[in-house]
């Protein structure tokens, strides 16, 4: 059993830089690379897709831009892949990637989990309301899709049937990370600090480069050289506790502005961050800048998991609605001057 693993971060939503993975496969001694693509809007789009073809629904960009580009320097290096770019269909996105690893001979297994589809028992929910508005469940026929929010465990169970790619659809974000925990560490179901400590370095990451100084109130310590930002990594140790920090030689910022924004990004109450494996309280954490970009993360706690799994329905409506770039809060004008130019000051050699 390892002492820690260090895990890299290299997307945070489909349609992510294709640059994080041979970044982070840059002397950066990684045991394993997670990946996240499905936000809930996204499941709309991948289940439109399926509907329109049968082989489609899944992130097709993993396999074609992704692994095809760096699949070799994986298999060479060890690192396991763990993803949830199956989406509504991850058994037609493991059939692809089992032909490119034929293609390229390569000796690598893949695995998918299953089981978060519940479009066929649609019947089920007639009677169910919308866990925050209250409102009533959206006619059956208009269903596009219905996915429940799988954990960490059965993605464990791949890698301890020797996987070296985990392809899952709807798991929660920070599973990827907890499941890498799980196999390497064997934590039980009822270790919920650490799976709790885990969820959070799994949080840490999962939204790509937004730990790193993407996503930072002050932006304009890392605006110089953005389009070079580090995609994050954690390196995990047997308790739970973990270090956060960032790809080699590159842009951007962990410190504990950085790690302190994600950590309360999108989980609600910090005091119970509901996730299927556990329920996670952040109150006491500590965030404790050790060296330049690197910052100690202590004092997760945990609780038991719910009986029940979050489940997600997507269903057309009548609206649709695009955006190409918003830029908001104090000092906007200059933050979209900044971005501008540096846009169009890449170089592209």
């Amino acid at each position: 059993m390892k002492k820690s693993i260090r895990i890299g971060g290299a997307s945070g939503f489909w349609g992510d830089s294709v640059v994080a993975t041979p970044q982070l496969l840059n002397n950066n001694n990684l045991d394993f690379i997670v990946y996240d693509y499905l936000a809930e809007i996204t499941m709309s789009i991948m289940a439109r897709a399926r509907a329109k073809d049968p082989k489609q629904g899944y992130a097709i960009d993993f396999v074609t831009s992704v692994l095809k580009l760096n699949l070799r320097q994986i298999a060479e290096q060890k690192v396991k892949i763990l993803s949830n770019a199956g989406g509504v269909n991850p058994e037609a996105c493991a059939e692809s990637i089992r032909e490119l690893i034929a293609e390229q001979k390569l000796d690598l297994k893949v695995a998918v989990v299953l089981g978060d589809d519940l479009v066929n028992r649609k019947n089920e929910f007639d009677d169910k309301k919308e866990m925050y508005s209250d409102i009533d469940f959206p006619n059956k026929d208009k269903i596009a899709s219905i996915n429940a929010y799988l954990g960490a465990f059965p993605i464990a169970e791949a890698l301890k049937d020797e996987a070296d790619i985990v392809i899952t659809g709807r798991s929660v974000d920070s599973a990827v990370t907890l499941a890498a925990c799980i196999y390497s560490f064997g934590w039980s179901n009822s270790d919920y600090n650490k799976l709790a400590s885990g969820s959070l370095a799994g949080h840490i990451i999962e939204c790509g480069t937004q730990s790193t100084g993407g996503n930072f109130t002050d932006w304009e310590l890392v605006s110089e050289n953005l389009h070079q930002i580090g995609y994050p990594i954690v390196e995990i140790e047997n308790s739970g506790e973990f270090n956060c920090m960032k790809s080699q030689k590159t842009s951007g910022l962990v410190n504990f502005g950085t790690v302190a924004e994600q950590m309360l990004y999108e989980i609600g109450d910090p005091q119970a961050y509901i996730l299927p494996d556990v329920i996670c309280d952040f109150s006491q954490v500590e965030i404790k800048e050790l060296d330049k970009d690197v910052v100690r993360i202590t004092g997760a706690n945990g609780y038991p998991a719910p009986k029940q799994y979050k489940v997600c329905a997507t269903y057309a409506d009548g609206f649709r609605a695009g955006a190409s770039l918003f830029i908001y809060r104090n000092r906007c004008g200059k933050k979209k001057q900044e971005h501008t130019e540096k846009l169009f000051s890449i170089d592209l050699d």
